[in-house]
């Protein structure tokens, strides 16, 4: 600890002596230091003085001379102060050269400037000459420190209100993008990841974290961290890091769980953006988990009728009194299986008997088990009228009025599956009997009378068949003889 200690003193002493021999020889930086100049003040903390660079690095012109005019000619290369591109242009004389940054010592990216070109940021401002933001735009001027730094900017604590200074500006914004929001800095405020922010922990995510820096790209970008197919997959540098996560206590598998989700193969496999992301349930800026009381809220924006139907159902008492989270009860959270007829019922793997059994809520027991008896009966009835329509048709008999009324009981079971979250027999009952199992009786019929007819018309092809091979047989017996009787009178 010592050595590491003494090892700090000696880079420090070693960056203020630089800095300190730089400026002595610096006629531009010690008459404007004379003169109480406020970036000349700033100017001292800056890691570039203290890497003992000196105002005629960026600004030009001679700094070896005390006469004005001959210090700031354009001879000398004197350029004043840079405006609009200019500024980013001066940057990336040394920070897009790989060969000054080494000559610095400096391993940090000399890409930045690329990145910041094809940026969001780097497209034209208002007056179409000039980028929308400069290097300074967010690191500052004379003062710019490390971004490890507190004091930076761009030190995570800070990033938000430095992003805020043009994404909270309604007039600034009104002139590029109408459209964006105003409020993500309040919004971020009140999530999880801005309270700890605001606390002083640098390590919850910020607008840097999601969005990029440099390289910041449109959202609807497929290329940009925040398109919706990327959106999971962000998340997760963080979330799915166990050592990154091990102070905040949560688990760190919701992206694995999410991935195999009904959602997540939506999303990640078959690339549908409608699917849920992260932010879809969880919200962007504001980001915070649903509570128990708002789980379905969340849930009810895509699943609208569902949420419905649960909020008239006895459920939705019970739930809260035992304070059960609503859908997620059923349909766990990260990781949605898709909702199949197994759910239902009394089995081992059904969601029903988790709460419901002979001996503890009988009535929802028997309840149960009658909508899963139903719902089988209606799906059985529906594959035999589907092969009885099948054979119908490969024997070559009409039946598209009968494809046609089985869609009703194809309907039926779709209805009945979400009348599910009513929790109501009767209604169920309505449906699967009422319109599933009527329909597909009567659909029965007409698909087993096309059958009969196909073999009372092949029945009586082969009744008429066989005559007509009678008569032809008796015809040509008849003029075997009367030719036998013509041969002989001749």
């Amino acid at each position: 600890m010592k050595h590491f200690l003494t090892i700090t003193l000696l880079i420090i002493l070693c960056s203020v002596t630089r800095g300190s021999q730089a400026s002595s020889k610096d006629k531009c930086y010690t008459c404007h230091l004379d003169t109480g100049d406020k970036p000349t003040e700033l100017f001292k903390n800056d890691i570039h003085f203290k890497m003992g660079l000196s105002c005629a690095d960026c600004h030009g012109g001679n700094r070896n001379s005390e006469d004005m005019d001959s210090a700031m000619s354009k001879a000398a290369g004197f350029i004043g102060v840079p405006k609009g591109n200019a500024i980013t242009d001066v940057c990336a004389k040394c920070h897009a050269s790989k060969e000054k940054m080494a000559s610095f010592n400096v391993k940090i990216s000399t890409n930045q400037f690329d990145l910041l070109k094809e940026s969001v940021h780097g497209k034209l401002s208002i007056n179409g000459k000039d980028r929308i933001a400069q290097c300074i735009t967010c690191h500052g001027a004379h003062g710019i420190v490390k971004v490890e730094n507190p004091l930076s900017p761009v030190y995570p604590l800070n990033i938000p209100k430095t992003c805020s200074k043009c994404h909270s500006n309604a007039v600034f914004m009104r002139n590029y993008n109408p459209k964006l929001p105003i409020d993500q800095y309040d919004k971020y405020r009140t999530s999880v990841h801005g309270i700890l922010n605001a606390k002083g922990d640098p390590k919850p995510a910020q607008c840097e974290s999601c969005h990029g820096s440099h390289g910041i790209l449109p959202v609807k970008d497929l290329n940009s961290s925040v398109y919706p197919v990327n959106v999971p997959k962000t998340c997760s540098k963080c979330h799915s890091n166990k050592e990154y996560m091990s102070k905040y206590k949560i688990p760190t598998d919701q992206y694995e769980k999410y991935s195999q989700s009904v959602h997540g193969i939506a999303l990640l496999k078959k690339k549908d953006t409608g699917a849920p992301a992260c932010n879809s349930c969880h919200g962007n800026h504001g980001a915070t988990p649903p509570g128990i009381s708002s789980i379905s809220q969340v849930c009810g924006t895509c699943h609208a009728l569902n949420a419905e139907l649960f909020a008239a159902s006895p459920h939705k008492k019970a739930f809260d009194k035992n304070k059960y989270p609503e859908c997620e009860t059923c349909h766990s959270n990260h990781l949605i299986i898709t909702a199949t007829d197994k759910l239902l019922g009394v089995s081992k793997d059904a969601v029903c008997s988790k709460c419901h059994t002979p001996e503890k809520s009988t009535k929802g027991y028997l309840a149960a088990k009658n909508m899963k008896a139903m719902i089988d009966s209606l799906e059985t009835a529906q594959k035999f009228v589907d092969s009885l329509i099948n054979n119908a048709e490969q024997k070559g008999m009409e039946v598209e009025d009968e494809k046609f009324e089985l869609r009703d009981a194809h309907q039926a079971v779709l209805e009945a599956r979400t009348a599910v979250h009513a929790f109501d027999v009767k209604k169920f009952d309505d449906i699967v009997v009422g319109k599933g199992l009527s329909v597909t009786a009567k659909v029965s019929k007409e698909a087993q009378a096309s059958i009969d007819e196909y073999y009372f018309r092949r029945k009586g092809l082969s009744i008429a068949l066989i005559i007509t091979i009678l008569l032809a047989a008796g015809l040509y017996l008849f003029i075997k003889r009367y030719e036998r009787e013509q041969n002989k009178n001749t």
